[in-house]
């Protein structure tokens, strides 16, 4: 197994089934996830937690830099899932993790410097106002990290994000030891217990109540690289509570192609930072894609990243549509596009690979993880 060639692991991993043609309805495709299980675990001496919260990603490396890569070895992939679990004590673990294809059983250049807009044309943001529609889902499932980012709900007790809102490449960041994660809920007034004020013509005043992190994981294709390189690719992480949250979550999902997806858009709600205290939501083209990430032009701002992109698919073996999330809002990338520079918000795409590990993460039984 240690010498088996990474494209045909890739290819084996991302074999999926497409509806026919003549399907009207954008259907979840089914994928054979591979298996990544932990081998061997270690202490590491406990992190300074002196690096500074980074709210986005900035790299000149676009579309044809990334498709221009060589594919890494098997050991190099093997290398870059192992992961760093950091826990609310401030202690600290390094896993090394194992591949496998198990058989078929029936599953199925930078330019120059830029304001830190990334609005592209008129803003076509929407702030979500009033607890009618922030307290549903799917706008119910976004949070927000003590660090400044954004994350998403997807279990009941585990909230996915970006890595580099946890670690900048290099160091934890302050406030990575006590991480919490807010959720936003009505602020009642004058003592009132849940008394009906959306007749109000005003927008209802909401504030946050926050949960501590109980354990982060971190994959060390982010700690061992940077934006320049790998490192976007595996710019994401896994947050687990210490006590469930009580609220519907959206499950992940294997990052179907771009002429896959509904209308080729991609959706995503954050705390972009200059709407303080508003959930901002958005939906837009996919304009490139590589194996690993989503190039698009959504509207955002720093605070959005870690915002889970996700879209709406039929589920066929279930007979109804659901909404899963397919990737992680990273941050912004200079382009050269045939000499020209272009910029893009980037999200990285949860492949079949990056879904085995998240799943596993989250359950912790890969018998629960064969189905992307």
């Amino acid at each position: 197994m240690a010498g088996l060639p990474t494209l045909i692991l890739l290819l084996c991993a991302a074999k999926d089934v497409m509806p026919s043609s003549s399907h009207w309805k954008p259907t979840w495709p089914s994928y054979r996830v591979p298996v990544i299980l932990p081998q061997t675990t270690l202490n590491l001496d406990k992190p300074q937690f002196d690096a500074e919260a980074r709210l986005e990603v900035i790299s000149p490396c676009g579309p044809a830099c990334h498709k221009s890569s060589p594919l890494p070895t098997y050991e190099e992939v093997k290398n870059y899932l192992s992961y760093e679990t950091l826990y609310a004590n401030g202690s600290l673990t390094e896993t090394e993790v194992g591949i496998y294809i198990l058989s078929n059983s029936g599953d199925g250049s930078q330019g120059k410097s830029r304001t830190k807009r990334q609005i592209y044309g008129y803003d076509s943001r929407f702030s979500i106002f009033g607890k009618d529609f922030l307290l549903n889902y799917p706008f119910s499932t976004s949070v927000k990290l003590s660090t400044g980012c954004t994350g998403t709900l997807v279990a009941e007790k585990h909230v996915l994000t970006a890595a580099h809102c946890i670690h900048d490449g290099k160091s934890y960041v302050k406030g990575a030891q006590k991480l919490r994660v807010g959720f936003l809920k009505p602020k009642l007034k004058d003592g009132s217990k849940g008394a009906n004020i959306t007749n109000s013509a005003m927008p209802e005043k909401m504030k946050f109540q926050w949960i501590r992190v109980k354990r982060t994981h971190v994959p060390k294709g982010w700690i061992k690289g940077n934006a320049n390189d790998i490192g976007m690719d595996y710019d994401y992480a896994l947050l687990e509570l210490k006590k469930p949250h009580k609220r519907k979550f959206m499950k992940i999902g294997v990052s179907p192609p771009a002429r896959h997806l509904p209308g080729g858009r991609i959706h995503f709600s954050g705390y972009d930072n200059d709407r303080p205290g508003n959930l901002v939501y958005r939906f837009c083209d996919v304009k490139d894609e590589t194996y690993d990430l989503l190039y698009q032009q959504c509207d955002a701002q720093p605070g959005a990243s870690g915002s889970g992109v996700y879209v709406r698919m039929w589920k066929r073996q279930d007979h109804k549509w659901e909404r899963k999330i397919i990737g992680i809002f990273s941050g912004h990338q200079w382009v050269d596009m045939n000499g020209t520079p272009q910029d893009f918000n980037v999200a990285v795409r949860i492949t079949p690979l990056k879904y085995a590990q998240i799943c596993y993460w989250i359950k912790g039984n890969y018998l629960d993880c064969r189905e992307g």
